[in-house]
């Protein structure tokens, strides 16, 4: 299978004022997120980018335009990898959150969690993880196994799919930090997937390509002992 870039959008309005976006239209990104985003440019100028599939709202679209651009690439939208329906909680302040009873559940047991009129925890796994591994299914069929695509999303839905990548429960998925414009590599394989970076946020990324020939798909053992296998 292919390898899989996965880019938390860069930073946003709502994430310097403290509020829960959610899917709230016209989030983009603020000063330091578009800084933010014109530097993946160079930050995967070493990477070989067969496709690009992102969350359709607009802080996704914007953190990704400088790297379209630069690649001559368009992405494709995959509402299943879109943000969390928080529901009500949409467009709150966060410290008006924290002494609502669901909070400490979304703390502590978030597969139990479920949003007031919105959607559960559990769920945006399950509907993110399958449209990841359709995906990587899909740009594998389409560019070879050796192929690497970028996937654009949000912290709690990139968070769910490495607790599913690491076989991490995803009551343990808070344990996981995904910085905004942050870079985190899974390699899917035909029985396992490997969690390559996580919270990657610089430095030289030319070693997520695979070093396989191309027309050969990722094998699925784990290395012995500590070893690379490069």
């Amino acid at each position: 299978m292919a390898t899989v870039i996965l880019l938390r959008h860069a930073r946003s309005t709502a994430n310097g004022s403290g509020v829960l976006a959610g899917r709230s239209l016209g989030v983009g990104l603020d000063e330091r997120g578009r800084a933010q985003a014109a530097a993946l440019v160079s930050r995967l100028k070493d990477v070989p980018v067969s496709a690009v599939v992102s969350s359709p709202l607009q802080r996704c679209e914007e953190t990704l335009a400088p790297l379209l651009a630069d690649r001559s690439l368009e992405a494709v939208a995959e509402p299943d990898l879109s943000e969390v329906d928080y529901g009500a909680w949409t467009g709150k302040a966060l410290k008006d959150l924290y002494d609502e009873p669901l909070w400490a559940v979304v703390q502590q047991h978030p597969s139990a969690a479920v949003f007031p009129d919105g959607e559960g925890l559990a769920h945006v796994q399950a509907r993110a993880v399958a449209a990841v591994r359709a995906h990587d299914a899909r740009i594998s069929e389409e560019h070879g196994p050796g192929a690497v695509w970028v996937l654009c999303s949000h912290g709690d839905v990139i968070k769910a799919v490495l607790a599913d990548a690491l076989g991490v429960h995803l009551d343990g998925f808070q344990r996981i930090v995904v910085d905004p414009c942050s870079i985190s590599v899974v390699q899917y394989t035909q029985t396992r997937p490997f969690v390559l970076r996580t919270n990657d946020n610089g430095g030289d990324l030319s070693g997520v390509v695979p070093v396989a020939p191309p027309q050969e798909a990722p094998s699925s053992d784990a290395t012995v002992g500590g070893a690379t296998g490069i």
